[in-house]
């Protein structure tokens, strides 16, 4: 078991906890479980417009909920509302598989990164009470494709643009290391949930029966149940011995043609429909070697040095529970 996130005995005010892209798969679960375990939680995200009877205008601010835009030259209407956080959890990003990689998409997802995390650290290091750590979001695209070379968080970074990407995307937290914060790098691969992202995508065609491997089925995919990737944040922020890159996978990596034999095994499907790297490649452009092709066989060698216990390593065990 995890231990429960820092605290002063001296001071019994709850754990305030600052957390970006909270509408998104990973923050709106990360934002009901650090409430169920007693944190007091603020969310940070865009203005969303609502429609009014000449046009659209910015929706409040829900209670609990700041808002901002990164890319203004004041983000916030108020640094105050950002003081005296403990921790930040900053998830940001637009979704890489919404649409093919054209040159114009590619800047979107660089700087849907790279913005809002630049800007964010910088608002941060200007607080007179700024946060004791920020955890935010990289992938573990950082590492390229390596074919079966096992990849801890002292290996070096590839070059495709993934890897340059998740690169600029790190660096950007820099003025909250200059400030004095201990930050965290969260290298996540394939988080998996019935709820969304790959998995929920995936679900429609392995229930059909008509899933299968992707190309050859060879390539490796670091991956991660959500609950655990829920549970090693909560150890990230207690643990002072962790910072810089933390991958963020279980333990156990799987080749893609595995993946997919216990994705079928827990629908009680067959998975024997394969598609070729051929026609991926027709389908997705440069996106399919990146995320469908490419082979990441990364380990959570800091987590598991820190003693965090994976509730969910291995596949089959891991989908039967998710899809039971």
């Amino acid at each position: 078991m995890t231990q429960p996130p820092i605290s002063d005995p001296s001071n019994p005010a709850p754990f305030r906890l600052l957390v970006t892209g909270a509408n998104g798969m990973i923050g709106h679960a990360l934002v009901a479980a650090a409430r169920a375990r007693g944190m007091e939680v603020l969310a940070v995200q865009r203005p969303m417009p609502v429609k009014l009877g000449n046009g659209a205008a910015p929706a409040p601010a829900a209670p609990g909920t700041i808002l901002w835009e990164p890319t203004a030259a004041q983000p916030i209407a108020s640094l105050e509302a950002l003081e005296d956080c403990d921790a930040v959890v900053h998830l940001a990003g637009a979704n890489l598989a919404a649409k093919r990689w054209s040159p114009e998409y590619k800047r979107v997802i660089v700087e849907s990164r790279t913005q809002p995390t630049g800007a964010l650290a910088l608002l941060l290091a200007r607080l007179q009470r700024p946060p004791r750590i920020l955890l935010s979001a990289s992938a573990t695209g950082f590492y390229g494709s390596r074919g079966d070379e096992t990849l801890t968080e002292d290996s070096g970074p590839g070059s495709d643009f993934l890897s340059e990407t998740c690169q600029a995307w790190e660096a950007a937290t820099a003025p909250a290391s200059v400030a004095g914060m201990r930050v965290i790098h969260m290298r996540f691969g394939v988080v998996l949930t019935p709820f969304g992202g790959a998995l929920k995508q995936m679900l429609p065609l392995f229930r059909s029966g008509v899933g299968g491997r992707l190309g050859d089925g060879k390539q490796w995919m670091s991956w991660i149940a959500l609950e655990d990737l829920l549970q090693s944040i909560f150890h990230m922020l207690s643990s002072e011995r962790l910072d810089g890159a933390i991958n963020v996978v279980s333990p156990e990596p799987v080749r893609n043609a595995e993946f997919t034999k216990a994705l079928g095994a827990a629908l009680h499907r067959p998975a024997v429909a394969p598609a070729p790297a051929f026609a991926l490649r027709a389908a997705f452009g440069e996106m399919a070697d990146a995320t469908l092709l490419g082979s990441c066989r990364a380990v959570p060698a800091k987590l598991q040095a820190d003693g965090f216990q994976f509730a969910s390593p291995d596949i089959a065990a891991a989908l039967a529970k998710m899809l039971a």
